[in-house]
């Protein structure tokens, strides 16, 4: 029988409701596991092993109330927590005791599950990483900015964890630290009790072992009833793009590409390479234009009074968006309109879209949480994208595919991940 911290979140709530497992034990179990790496890859930012406890006593008290009921999470801390402080990974903030819970997060607690403790962001999510490491090699960086996230559910320490997403702080660290990262359509998960940095772009999703585990648990954030995965055939149509950031793309992600489209292929599925529409080649800039603009704005209160607080990388990387004028946004969304209408027309012919998830392997650079360029653009578009783990890098390390689906498809996008996920599992 595998150990308790090795079981998928579905796994382990079908054994405790079962009676095959109880909830305490299996936080215990990850308790345990974090005693004995916590020094190696620092995920959490709080963790109070009493509580944790005491609420997974609880939940064994009680019948199931979903399909995730007893499952341990780990909640980024840029998200409310009425129980546990809420940094948003800066020392404006060190006492913030938050009165309520974000909205996701009593959902969470509403379907039985078990918050563990607040994992590590970087400063508001943005710049200026924390003292997270990648559990694969702690030499490198786990990505960001929902770096504890995705170590924690790398190193066995926790089945999930809430991400947020405002360029490619999903995706690109699931890739670094070898897990399922899924990043919905823009707006699906409610925001409420979230430091949100740039509007238009802020998007809530998760880390997690499996893409049903992350349909379960963004089924639940997101107040849905939670759908099994339509089975996409024996032959779904993907395309396959380079983007317009192909020449960050390193020779060991090539070479991952190629081995996994030759998979796909194997297993009787379809791969068309495919040129995005000339638009696309202001994207990664239109991009950068609003998240700096509406980052500007949307940290003037930290800048303005505590500005002496906010690291020198945050200040230098947000001031951009100062400098930016109102017609430049104004631009930057048209480009996005645009790109949003043209990518539509895609899915008129391919079920789902192929395309790196990060531009390598996890930098050998903790102070670097490595470029989102991969990520940029459908963030920017607001479609769902999901990382799936099962390639290696030339130095071993895991090497993410993106999948990314159209807007408010996230289902077809999650059930296409799932039959790429079998196949990279071969």
């Amino acid at each position: 029988m595998p150990h308790p911290t090795e079981l998928t979140a579905l796994e382990a709530a079908r054994d405790i409701a079962n009676g095959r497992l109880t909830s305490e034990d299996l936080v215990r179990a990850c308790l345990e596991r974090i005693e004995a790496r916590d020094d190696a890859v620092r995920a959490w930012a709080h963790l109070d092993p009493e509580q944790a406890l005491a609420e997974a006593r609880a939940r064994d008290g009680e019948r199931p109330r979903s399909p995730l009921h007893g499952v341990p999470v780990g909640v980024k801390d840029i998200l409310d927590t009425h129980d546990m402080p809420t940094t948003h990974g800066s020392p404006i903030y060190p006492d913030n005791r938050p009165a309520h819970d974000a909205a996701c997060v009593a959902l969470l607690r509403d379907a039985g599950m078990v918050v563990m403790g607040k994992t590590v962001t970087t400063e508001f999510a943005m710049r200026n990483p924390g003292p997270t490491r990648n559990p694969h090699d702690p030499g490198r960086t786990p990505g960001g900015s929902s770096s504890g996230s995705a170590a924690g559910v790398g190193d066995f320490q926790v089945p999930l964890g809430i991400g947020t997403q405002t360029a490619g702080s999903i995706i690109r660290p699931a890739s670094y630290c070898g897990v399922v990262g899924y990043k919905p359509t823009h707006g699906r998960i409610m925001r409420n009790g979230m430091k949100v940095l740039a509007e238009s772009l802020d998007t809530i999703g998760c880390m997690a072992r499996s893409v049903a585990d992350a349909n379960a648990f963004a089924s639940i954030m997101e107040a849905s009833p939670i759908q099994v995965l339509a089975d996409v055939g024996p032959t779904p149509s993907f395309a396959f793009t380079k983007s317009p950031a192909w020449g960050d793309a390193e020779r060991g992600t090539r070479d991952a590409m190629k081995a996994a489209i030759d998979r796909v292929v194997a297993a009787g599925g379809t791969v068309v390479e495919i040129e995005l529409p000339h638009a696309f080649k202001d994207a990664l800039e239109a991009q950068e234009v609003i998240m700096t603009y509406e980052a500007w704005r949307g940290l003037a209160y930290e800048r303005c009074v505590h500005g002496n607080k906010l690291s020198v990388a945050l200040k230098d990387y947000i001031a951009d968006g100062g400098t930016h004028t109102r017609e430049h946004y104004d631009w930057a969304r048209n480009v996005q309109a645009t790109c949003k209408a043209m990518f539509w027309q895609v899915f008129q012919r391919f079920g789902a879209v192929l395309t790196p998830a990060a531009p390598g392997e996890a930098p050998k650079n903790l102070a670097f949480t490595g470029s989102p360029n991969f990520n940029r653009i459908w963030t920017m578009l607001g479609v769902p994208c999901v990382t799936l783990p099962g390639l290696k890098g030339p130095e071993g390390m895991p090497v993410g595919l993106q999948c990314v689906g159209a807007s408010g498809r996230a289902h077809e996008a999650l059930a296409h991940a799932a039959w790429l996920e079998k196949v990279l599992a071969r």
